[in-house]
């Protein structure tokens, strides 16, 4: 269990879009550009063994170093590595954290100085939503698989607690980056699942196009 104590003030960062992390997640990731390489055989000497994830933010005008300005660490927990050297990493998530400035320095990766006020529950036990309607809930998602011919494991999404749930399909749906980027900074499991539910909803009405609900 990581403490605040334990969390830097500055963290490697691994710029990647539509890849989101929450905490007490997991995200497998591939590793093969030789900076994430080098950032992966640094972050395995530290103590902490943490990489920040952080969506680019690439808007024309925008000061903020082209990253969101919210991002989570990960704690690497897994990884192997394949005979060309690459590597197939876990991460598993621990706080959200919110970036200050870049620091410049001599590392192939991006680093950034960052804040973790505002994140003390993500250190915590698993988050329960009062509020879910889970038959609800399953019967949209079964919608939404059906209209687009996704198949899954219906009985492990049955027996997913409240946060496993909504947090593997926050991560595992295929949204937008900028939808991602909402999920991430729901205040709350309550609060993400309702914007979890929005984007299920305008999914299965196509979207800004035609009706997919038949």
């Amino acid at each position: 269990m990581i403490k605040a104590a334990d969390l830097p003030d500055t963290l490697a960062v691994f710029p990647l879009p539509g890849a989101l992390l929450l905490p007490r997640a997991r995200l497998p990731l591939h590793i093969f550009e030789p900076r994430y390489l080098a950032m992966f055989d640094d972050a395995l000497k530290s103590g902490g063994r943490l990489i920040g994830m952080v969506q680019p933010n690439e808007v024309p005008g925008r000061e903020d170093n082209g990253l969101h300005r919210i991002g989570c660490v990960g704690r690497i927990t897994q990884f192997s590595e394949t005979e060309d050297h690459r590597y197939l990493i876990t991460l598993t998530g621990v706080s959200r954290f919110r970036v200050l400035s870049e620091v410049e320095g001599f590392t192939p990766y991006r680093r950034c100085e960052v804040s973790w006020d505002g994140f003390a529950r993500d250190l915590g036990p698993a988050e329960r939503d009062a509020g879910f309607d889970r038959t609800g809930f399953m019967a949209l998602l079964r919608r939404y698989f059906e209209t687009l011919e996704l198949s899954t494991d219906w009985e492990t999404l049955k027996d997913a607690s409240d946060e496993l749930l909504i947090n593997s399909l926050s991560m595992l749906l295929d949204f937008e980056a900028e939808d991602k980027q909402a999920l991430l900074e729901a205040p709350s499991l309550s609060t993400r699942r309702e914007t979890l539910v929005t984007l299920i909803e305008f999914a299965l009405r196509g979207g800004a196009g035609e009706d997919l609900m038949q």
